[in-house]
């Protein structure tokens, strides 16, 4: 009796080009945020009269805040799990609960950028402060929930990631404390002191963080990233 062996076909291993992608994009979306913090014509605290008034006089710049934000909210969502999939080996609990935290809150931030939607396309349309804010304020209550999904996910998250790029090892400390600090800042530069260069420095240091671990994913072996194809 004689056997033959099994033939097998070569699967193609993508994980090279994955790494290269998670690394790359990496930055990408908290870069997008800083700068938008930093060109947005109202300030966080303003009233919906004040936000309408401002955007109707500097359309140029509520044009450029959805085209960032567009960019966030492709990239940002990928690159909370590129991070994950990097510290989940050393510290699995942490990076649990970040990216349960974060992942929602960045999903809610197309919710939210409905609200510079309205904004521009009243601008756009020719229509007078006050008609673009009794737009802008009949906002569905999903909108306060989305709200609520963004503030405490996308911060509380970014700080626990931060932690588990801290506990895991993975970056250089100067990184895991830049993620760590960066929604913290952002939240004086957007709530307390109305700044946008600090705005735009705090988002900053989450971009300049995850860029590191970008850096680091482009360092490891293949196997280390993920599991081979198989067929």
């Amino acid at each position: 009796m004689t056997t033959t062996a099994a033939r097998t076909t070569p699967v193609a291993d993508t994980r090279g080009i994955t790494r290269w992608a998670a690394a790359l994009l990496l930055p990408v979306g908290p870069a997008a945020v800083a700068v938008l913090r930093y060109v947005l014509p109202y300030d966080t605290v303003d009233d919906t009269s004040t936000m309408a008034a401002k955007a109707i006089a500097e359309p140029g710049r509520a044009s450029a805040v959805l085209w960032l934000g567009l960019i966030a909210i492709l990239t940002l969502v990928p690159a909370a799990y590129a991070v994950g999939r990097l510290t989940r080996r050393r510290a699995p609990k942490l990076t649990l609960v970040a990216l349960a935290l974060l992942i929602p809150g960045y999903l809610s931030l197309g919710w939210l950028a409905g609200s510079d939607q309205l904004l521009w396309a009243g601008a756009d349309a020719g229509l007078e402060a006050g008609s673009v804010t009794r737009i802008a304020e009949a906002v569905h209550p999903t909108g306060e929930i989305a709200g609520v999904f963004f503030v405490l996910g996308h911060v509380i998250g970014t700080i626990l990631l931060g932690a588990a790029m801290w506990r895991s090892r993975v970056v250089a400390r100067w990184a895991a404390v830049a993620v760590m600090v960066s929604q913290p800042v952002h939240i004086v530069a957007a709530v307390i002191i109305p700044n946008h260069t600090l705005d735009l420095f705090g988002w900053g240091l989450q971009a300049a963080g995850f860029a590191a671990a970008g850096w680091a994913i482009l360092k490891l072996r293949n196997d280390d990233w993920d599991l081979p194809a198989v067929r």
